[in-house]
């Protein structure tokens, strides 16, 4: 399917990291010849050498195996050194083994901060404690052999002189987690040493059906040009690139044959927002509404570029705040929907409500046309392209995340029951529901993608997760579902800005420049000296404590009705004061440098 890079640019699977006192040495141990990186403490700064230095009693390093160089990322002072301390093989892709990373290490190179002026230290150590944040990234997936930023039909299409190529050099850009952090060693021309990353999903099950020995995988490729967390990273920048932006692409291989179909998400191609302030959902804000047009066209423009014809599916409400970027994104597609392009209003909420997605099929006899049109990828037994995937399905609801995820696994479902026909392994009634034990595994396999998908953007698993994992809501869905959406509201007003800061610290979307005022962070005073969301929490779930125990004893004075009124006033005062100064409780994202 597709060729490994060139040997002599082979990535280096194993490696030993000695952590001297003034220097970091990674040791290719897998049976490669390469020289040996080693890393200034200091300063980060990177050369190979030959030899392991000398150990003795006053330079005893500590040794570790490692499995990956993700990268370098400079602060105010001190760099800092990013690889791969533990990973899992998972699957493979096209044949090729796939690993998780389990885990991260952070190596800092930050000696240089000794003699740094302790306004500088300060600031280092707050934003090096970002990095703690950035330690516990879930969802990223590698390979030594095979470039999985790129679909099957992508991969195929790339030249020959490509194929040679590094795998970093062949990486898209958009998926490409560590594209930022590897800048330092692409510098250094240390090829071996780049491993790229990407950030999404990675599923795959295998399946028998009569004789024939089927293998599915669905991968989820994580666009980082605007990505972020759920309430800080809305709509689209000026550019077009639009938040919680992903490529799905759904596998399906047997007897040397190999299909692929391709599907993205995104958030509304508008400029918008919404400002954290406590409430459970924050109101939207259309940002110079009067660009919409251009953004949007901007966006799908490059969509067009990229995948072809483009059919988008809008999931949104048409009542309330949903509504009005509902009538705004329809209004900004009236002036650019053509032959390559159309758009599709689904009131999803409306027309399925809580528990009937099986109407779902309103939605699919809408765009069958465009699906049997636009086709997807598929290779014979010699390798040769058979048929091209020549249009995408672009789906949206507000978070692009539950909605969606149902959405598409039906879309999926369809797709893979068409292409299993022409495979002539269905007969013409059959389908996935017709295999009780492929129906589910089917199942799962969307279920865990949309799961992995939501905890990079919301911090919980997805929302009717139910339907997906079992193909009808059930009891323990819903109670789920209300426990997530509480946890969704906890984790983007309060854990969520500190997590964004770090994400744009490691995307480079932020520099920070030692050239910067220095001054100290201004010191707060009043109520934002004492304020914290756990305090308030606490005063109110207090007040509302003993208004009950009152109310429990009315019966026995005129008294316990007054103290009932007062607690509960106290109560709802607190509650109405935190919801007026939300931003004082709220973790807010600090103000960093923009990248130039």
């Amino acid at each position: 399917m597709m060729e490994k890079a060139n040997p002599s640019q082979k990535l280096y699977t194993r490696m030993r990291l000695w952590e001297f006192p003034d220097q970091y040495v990674i040791e290719p141990t897998d049976g490669s010849s390469g020289s040996c990186l080693s890393v200034s403490r200091m300063d980060g700064s990177m050369k190979l050498i030959d030899e392991i230095p000398e150990c003795s009693s006053l330079r005893v390093p500590k040794i570790q195996t490692v499995f990956g160089v993700i990268g370098t990322l400079k602060l105010l002072a001190g760099s800092y050194l990013l690889v791969v301390a533990e990973r899992e093989c998972i699957g493979s892709y096209l044949g090729h083994p796939i690993f998780i990373v389990s885990s991260l290490k952070i190596l800092p190179c930050d000696h240089s901060l000794k003699s740094s002026p302790a306004e500088q230290k300060q600031m280092e150590t707050e934003f090096s404690n970002m990095l703690k944040v950035a330690e516990k990234t879930p969802g990223l997936y590698f390979s030594y052999d095979v470039n999985i930023t790129l679909s099957a039909q992508r991969l195929h299409d790339l030249g020959d002189e490509s194929k040679l190529l590094p795998l970093w050099r062949q990486a898209d850009p958009r998926f490409l987690w560590n594209n930022y952090m590897m800048e330092v060693l692409i510098d250094n021309k240390l090829d071996p040493y780049l491993l790229p990353v990407i950030q999404g999903s990675f599923n795959t099950f295998q399946v028998a059906i009569a004789r024939n020995i089927i293998d599915i995988t669905l991968i989820a490729r994580r666009c980082t040009r605007r990505i972020g967390t759920r309430l800080w990273r809305r709509g689209a920048d000026s550019d077009g690139y639009v938040a919680n932006f992903v490529e799905t692409e759904q596998i399906i291989q047997y007897n040397g044959l190999t299909a692929s179909f391709v599907q993205v998400r995104g958030s509304i191609p508008l400029l918008w927002d919404q400002i954290v302030d406590l409430t459970y959902k924050p109101k939207f804000e259309l940002v110079r509404p009067e660009e919409a047009p251009r953004v949007t066209e901007r966006h799908f423009l490059d969509l067009r570029k990229k995948y072809g014809n483009v059919v988008a599916v809008d999931l949104i409400n048409k009542t309330k705040g949903e509504g009005r970027l509902c009538e705004k994104f329809g209004n900004a597609m009236q002036n650019i929907v053509g032959d390559d392009l159309r758009y599709v209003h689904f009131d999803f909420h409306h027309i399925c409500g809580h528990i009937h997605f099986e109407r779902l099929s309103i939605l699919y006899e809408q765009i069958e046309d465009f699906l049997i049109k636009n086709r997807y990828f598929f290779l014979n037994e010699k390798g040769e392209t058979v048929e091209k995937q020549i249009g995408v399905v672009r789906t949206n609801c507000i978070d692009c995340l539950d909605r969606t995820n149902v959405t598409q696994s039906m879309i999926g479902r369809k797709m893979l029951e068409f292409q299993l026909k022409r495979l002539g392994i269905f007969d013409a009634e059959e389908t996935i529901a017709t295999h009780a034990n492929f129906d589910e595994n089917f199942k799962i396999l969307w279920a865990n993608h949309g799961d992995d998908v939501s905890i990079q953007y919301s911090g919980t698993p997805a929302l009717k997760g139910d339907f997906v994992r079992f193909g009808h809501r059930t009891v323990q869905g819903i109670i789920n579902d209300g426990y997530n959406a509480l946890m969704r509201y906890y984790l983007n007003n309060f854990v969520d800005g500190t997590k964004q800061d770090a994400i744009d610290l490691l995307q480079g979307h932020y520099i920070l420049s030692v050239t910067r005022d220095m001054k100290p962070t201004t010191q707060k005073g009043g109520i934002e000296a004492i304020a914290s969301f756990p305090l308030a929490l606490g005063l109110i779930l207090t007040g509302f404590f003993f208004t009950l125990i009152s109310l429990r004893r009315v019966r026995y004075g005129f008294s316990n009705i007054l103290f009932s009124l007062i607690w509960a006033s106290l109560s709802l005062g607190i509650a109405a004061f935190v919801k007026a100064n939300g931003r004082v409780f709220c973790n807010r994202p600090r103000l960093h440098q923009p990248r130039r």
